[in-house]
Parts: structure tokens; C-alpha cells; sequence
């Protein structure tokens, strides 16, 4: 989809473009001086959840999530919305209240944006924000022998979905929405604080399809122990009722052939890591000489972290 921007923007004509096009990480960053640059994203999507202001505040978490995924700090946002005439004018209130005190929450202002009539609601932001090129993430840089962290559970996409089917337990959505809710600047000011370069955010492509582009991008393989991934509480429930969402199926498909999982992992909880997730967490390569202070200052500032796995020499994702 993207290749005919790629030939019309050549990456050597614009050299300020340090991510761009050619790079499968979550923001374009424009360079502005030597150690300084732009970092810019948008994102939006339709709800996943029954109330709006929680709606909302998910899409602006989620789309502030690609700035904190480049190691950066955002600091304005225009909406971008698309909502049906007929909607009560209330609900669209909701919307966009949820999406401008999550924004506010995290030290960002919203100058504005644009609307649009549309079938079915659809919201988010694009997003700037400022990075230290020094202290950037991307999802390269990863070596043999990091640790992989990472910062919220999984199971979004397979118990929002059992919602959507009148399947999910109240108190299910409800820890669903209060980690999609969560942003990802604490987790992030951590990991850059530790000397963290490599991380990307766990979103559409799911565990391990973002785990693959990081994979691929360092030129390196990952090996994740399933029972150190931590799951929200209905997930394994939902999983055998089989509530994934479509995107589950895709992601198997397109990253399944490079992912070798351990014979005593059945096909539901193979399932669990190709869900798709909505405002997910941090996935970080921490080097091992730094994952004791990382833990140690999650743990002060009450920032949960799993370790997960390990990046290790070869190709491709193994979970055991």
C-alpha cells in the first residue's frame, strides 16, 4: 500500500527524515538540530468499548502511545474525528472529553482538528511530540542476551470482542479498559532512563508481529516463555470461546510462518500472542547489565514490568 510513496519520496532527498518510509517504526521523526527532533503520528479507530468517554480516552492513549514508543514526549495533538449526524450530540461530548483530560493527563494540549460526518464513530490524534536523538528508541539496536519487558498484560482484542458478542464479564471490560486507559509514559521515561534504545508498542500486529518487526529490524531473533506473559484475567476464557477479532486470524497468517512455538502450547494460548491489542503496552530490549535498575525503579514509581524473554542469536520469534 505504502510503495508508491516510496517512490515518490526518496529517503536520500530529505536527510533531516531520521524514520520515515523505509523504517517499520511507530512515528516519523524529522531532525531539527543535532540532537533534537520532531516525532509525529496519528492514529484512529472505531470503538471497541460501550462508553464513550472511555472510548475516547483509549483512542487518545493509544495514539499518544507511538510518541512514547520513539522514546519521546508529545506535547500537542489535533482530534480527528468522524461521527454519524444522529449521534446524540451527549456522546459525542464524551468522546471528545475522554480523549482531551487523557491528552491533558499526559501534558498535552489539543489545538484543535477536523471533523467529518461518517456511518459509524471513528476518533483519534495526531500527535507531536520532541526526542533527544541520543536517547531514542527504535526497533533496531536490539542484541543477543537483552531481556524483553514488557508493560501491560495482553488478551485486549479477544475480551473486547467478547463484548461486542454480549460474552464478557463486566469486571473483565472493566480491567480491560483500565490498561488500555493506562499510557505508556512512565514506562517509557523509565526505559530511557536505564539507556533503553530499542522498543516498539504492542498494538494491531499483536505480540509477536510487533515482536517480529523488532526482530527483524536488529537483525536478531526473540525467545518469549509463555508463562511469564502476563494475560488479563478472562483472556484464556475468552480465547476458548474463541472471541478473537479478525485481525487475529490475519496476524497468523502473515507472521505464523516465523514463529515456532513449544508442542505443549495449545492452539487458544497460540492464539492469545497474534490478538490484536488496542493501546498496549511497551516491548523493550534491555540490556542485562540494566534490567536490575530498570525493575528497581518501575517497582519505586509503581510502573508494572514482566520479563518476558530474551533476544537471542538467529531469525524469528520461539516461544517456549
Amino acid at each position: 500500500m505504502l510503495r508508491p510513496l516510496k517512490n515518490i519520496f526518496q529517503p536520500q532527498d530529505y536527510p533531516n527524515l531520521v524514520v520515515g518510509l523505509e523504517s517499520p517504526d511507530d512515528a516519523a521523526v524529522w531532525r531539527v538540530d543535532e540532537t533534537r527532533a520532531l516525532v509525529v503520528t496519528t492514529d484512529f479507530f472505531t470503538p471497541i468499548v460501550d462508553d464513550p468517554y472511555a472510548y475516547g480516552a483509549i483512542a487518545a492513549a493509544n495514539s499518544l502511545s507511538d510518541v512514547y514508543a520513539m522514546g519521546g514526549v508529545p506535547f500537542l495533538a489535533l482530534n480527528i474525528a468522524a461521527l454519524p449526524p444522529n449521534l446524540p450530540y451527549d456522546m459525542m461530548s464524551e468522546i471528545l472529553r475522554g480523549g482531551a483530560e487523557k491528552s491533558r493527563e499526559a501534558g498535552v494540549v489539543i489545538a484543535g482538528g477536523h471533523t467529518i460526518q461518517d456511518k459509524e464513530p471513528k476518533y483519534g490524534l495526531v500527535v507531536l511530540g520532541w526526542v533527544d536523538l541520543r536517547r531514542m528508541f527504535t526497533k533496531g539496536g536490539a542484541c543477543p542476551g537483552d531481556a524483553l519487558v514488557l508493560s501491560k498484560p495482553l488478551g485486549f482484542g479477544v475480551t473486547t470482542t467478547a463484548l461486542k458478542r454480549d460474552l464478557a464479564r463486566s469486571e473483565d471490560v472493566e480491567e480491560a479498559i483500565s490498561w488500555m486507559m493506562r499510557l505508556n509514559r512512565l514506562a517509557a521515561e523509565i526505559g530511557s532512563e536505564v539507556g533503553v534504545r530499542c522498543a516498539t508498542d504492542v498494538t494491531g500486529f499483536s505480540l509477536l508481529g510487533h515482536g517480529l518487526e523488532m526482530a527483524t529490524s536488529s537483525g536478531v531473533g526473540l525467545r518469549l516463555v509463555f508463562e511469564r506473559i502476563p494475560f488479563l484475567k478472562g483472556a484464556r476464557a475468552y480465547a476458548e470461546q474463541w472471541t478473537f477479532p479478525g485481525g487475529a486470524s490475519d496476524n497468523r497468517l502473515f507472521f505464523g510462518g516465523r514463529v515456532r512455538f513449544a508442542p505443549e502450547i495449545d492452539e487458544a494460548n497460540q492464539m492469545l500472542l497474534f490478538d490484536p491489542q488496542t493501546s498496549g503496552g511497551l516491548l523493550m530490549a534491555v540490556p542485562t547489565d540494566r534490567l536490575d535498575t530498570l525493575l528497581t525503579l518501575a517497582k519505586d514509581r509503581e510502573q508494572p514490568l514482566w520479563v518476558i524473554g530474551e533476544v537471542i542469536e538467529g531469525s524469528g520469534i520461539e516461544v517456549v
